[in-house]
């Protein structure tokens, strides 16, 4: 019997004891259920680049009931494999290279700039730096890219948060009621979006996702646009908030490399990539085998899992080091070349890596820069997950420059 338990509650406060015990046993191991685990660097990066191993979605059960969330993710291109993935892939990145990216910039800027001046830097008042800054951006910015309005932030957080929720090990029944209502009505909103930008074309992204056709001048169907736009709205939030919140703690925890930051001697663009992988928003990515194939010396049947241990990989001595100042272990915001796996690798490596490194790259530039002194203001608790790795609150003292 393995004794790699992926629900072991001690992953969520402090995965990397475990992760290091399951690396040193292996590539390849056996979790209890059955499942193949990838633990180290390339056995990960061979599974994510292996076209034999795809994303195949299984309906949750009971079917009736679960199919407001299984319909969002049956139409969406991260649950697909070929010829549906890449047909949808393509569409999305000819949307996208329809210079979003370029234009969302200078609002992030501005964005930012603004949250900033609403911040209150009275050290007698600790404020939660998440929830008054890092949640409402990337809701902010995924609004404005798709052009709904800026006031729904809270409706599109919570139901984001409610779907991401079922991604966990051990689903309870209060969380997949809440998935399923959450599934209704964000796929409710986007569908009046979608027919207003029919309407109302504009210079948005939904705009272009429906304007958009491939060779056979085809597009998305209804279907298609409505997951498609839950997706991105889904994987911006989550993803940005939680590396915001893993990063900021992690250079709290380490004032000197936070120094290297407000001192200029390192840019937020290349700390950044350390905050992602040091201590991983994303801590497993599953993959399942369309045929048989060998990874790192397993022979993994068809129809088979493999459970890719993210966070793992990124701390990979192999390909990190084993220093005590500059290794896998050690937090190093200088670290260049940083070849983690954050955004994953192959045919599913995130489309919106650009979008969020621009999004993150700001709000921690521009927050250093306003606030250099900036310290915990108290232990900042940790969500009670661990797939999605990330806090409930990061409670902060400022101080200007």
């Amino acid at each position: 019997m393995s004794d790699v338990d992926l629900t072991d509650p001690a992953l969520i406060d402090d995965p990397y004891p475990t992760l290091a015990e399951w690396r040193s046993q292996g590539p390849m191991l056996r979790a209890q259920d059955g499942r193949w685990v990838a633990t180290t660097h390339a056995a990960v990066g061979a599974t994510l680049r292996d076209r034999a191993l795809g994303r195949i979605w299984s309906d949750w059960q009971p079917v009736e009931e679960m199919e407001p969330f299984n319909f969002l993710h049956r139409n969406q291109l991260m649950e697909n494999e070929p010829p549906e993935h890449t047909r949808m892939r393509r569409l999305l990145a000819g949307a996208f290279a329809k210079g979003h990216v370029e234009r969302m910039r200078p609002r992030i800027e501005e964005l930012a700039e603004a949250m900033l001046d609403d911040l209150d830097p009275d050290p007698a008042r600790p404020l939660d730096i998440l929830a008054t800054y890092a949640e409402p951006m990337p809701v902010f910015v995924i609004a404005d890219l798709l052009g709904v309005p800026r006031e729904d932030h809270v409706r599109l957080r919570d139901w984001s948060q409610a779907i991401v929720h079922m991604y966990e090990q051990g689903v309870d029944e209060t969380t997949r009621q809440a998935a399923v209502r959450a599934s209704v009505d964000f796929a409710a909103y986007v569908r009046e979006v979608i027919e207003m930008r029919r309407e109302r074309p504009g210079e948005d992204l939904v705009s272009d996702l429906i304007a958009e056709r491939d060779d056979d001048a085809a597009g998305f169907t209804d279907d298609e646009l409505v997951a498609t736009v839950v997706l991105l709205l889904n994987a911006g939030h989550e993803a940005s908030v939680n590396t915001f919140g893993n990063g900021l703690v992690s250079l709290l925890h380490h004032p000197d490399q936070l120094r290297r930051i407000t001192s200029g001697e390192v840019s937020a663009a290349t700390a950044l990539e350390e905050l992602i992988r040091f201590d991983a928003p994303l801590q497993m990515f599953e993959r399942t085998a369309t045929q048989d194939v060998e990874i790192a010396g397993a022979n993994i049947r068809a129809g088979e899992t493999v459970a890719c241990l993210m966070g793992s990989a990124n701390r990979d001595a192999d390909v990190f080091g084993d220093d005590s100042l500059t290794g896998a272990d050690a937090f190093d915001v200088s670290r260049d070349p940083n070849p983690h796996v954050g955004f994953g690798l192959g045919r599913h490596f995130c489309l919106g890596a650009p979008l969020a490194r621009v999004e993150l790259e700001v709000t921690l530039r521009r927050l250093l820069a306003r606030f250099p002194s900036i310290a915990l203001s108290d232990t900042p608790p940790r969500r009670p997950t661990w797939v999605l790795r990330g806090y409930e609150s990061v409670p902060v003292n400022l101080t200007f420059a």
